[in-house]
């Protein structure tokens, strides 16, 4: 007779297929994909009214700054991005990450309601690839090794593969801001969320190590003594704000639709990519996943290039 609780390979319980954290955590990633899907509208929403009476975000300018709807989208994001956080606190990657993807079927439904925002139809199939490579990459990747201590997440953080992906990272992002955005700003969309996607790969990284210092230190072993859980969070704080002034920049100057799917799926591509430079996932996978997850990034792919392609074409369904 089969047994009704077996223990998982992260070392939870699970009862008849799903734990009760991993309940916590799914309840707090489908409330993540609501805020943060409507908070790309209301945001948006802030920037335009911002901009007919002061300098659009797009062109360099920080009216939205006073102006009460943007704010109100910031906070919106903000508590999405906190429950975001906590849901990678009960549930693993594998089941959180792929519900993101809710975030752009929200923000493309709002964006046609409240802001008019047509997608062509070859957009909308464009959307529906990004989100199925995304899941599909997520769900074919490997399970996130146990992190016991920040000392931990600071060791794997400072061995040479990673170092040289975060010196790339740094260095793309210094050659988008310098030199690519005053020139093709205004007319790439790739720019902005390039800047966005990288910062962010490596906000998601600092992300975890403070979410284990904090687990840890409620538990009675106290981590905020060490130096490294206070530089993490100054990597958090300049990766937000550098991932927040450029993605105001993107939404006032693109169509909302376009930027939250491109977004999401460039973000979650480096993110993986970055976790498995850093944690070595690769190393405990077979052919099958590899070869599946190659598809998912040739999904993506195509699906990106559907949106890029059709973000001027405005007939809808037609």
């Amino acid at each position: 007779m089969a047994t009704e609780a077996s223990t998982s390979a992260a070392g939870g319980i699970w009862v008849e297929g799903m734990s009760a954290d991993n309940i916590k955590g799914l309840v707090l990633a489908l409330s993540s994909s609501f805020f943060i899907g409507a908070s790309f509208i209301v945001k948006k929403k802030g920037l335009k009214k911002a901009g007919a009476s002061g300098v659009r975000a797009g062109v360099g300018g920080y009216s939205y700054l006073y102006e009460p709807l943007w704010w109100a989208g910031m906070i919106t994001m903000i508590v999405g991005e906190v429950a975001n956080f906590a849901a990678y606190a009960f549930a693993p990657a594998i089941l959180v990450t792929p519900l993101g993807a809710l975030s752009i079927i929200i923000s493309a439904a709002l964006a046609d309601i409240m802001l008019k925002e047509k997608l062509h139809i070859f957009g909308i199939l464009g959307c529906v690839l990004c989100v199925v490579g995304s899941t599909t990459i997520v769900l074919h990747a490997p399970q996130e090794r146990t992190i016991e201590s920040v000392a931990e997440v600071w060791d794997l953080a400072t061995e040479p593969a990673f170092l040289s992906y975060a010196a790339i990272v740094l260095a793309a992002t210094f050659v988008l801001i310098y030199y690519f955005i005053p020139r093709y700003g205004q007319t790439h969309i790739m720019v902005y969320i390039g800047v966005c996607s990288l910062v962010g790969s490596l906000s998601v990284m600092s992300v975890k190590a403070l979410g284990i210092a904090l687990k840890l230190t409620f538990s009675g072993m106290n981590q905020l003594i060490y130096p490294q859980t206070w530089l993490f969070t100054i990597v958090v704080v300049a990766c937000i704000v550098t991932q927040m002034n450029y993605l105001n920049k993107a939404l006032d100057t693109f169509n909302t639709a376009v930027v939250s799917p491109i977004y999401y799926t460039m973000f979650t591509s480096l993110t993986i990519l970055a976790s498995v430079i850093m944690f070595k996932d690769w190393d405990r996978q077979n052919p099958t996943q590899i070869v599946t997850e190659m598809c998912g990034f040739v999904t993506i792919l195509s699906g990106t290039f559907l949106l890029h392609k059709t973000k001027d074409m405005v007939d809808g369904m037609a």
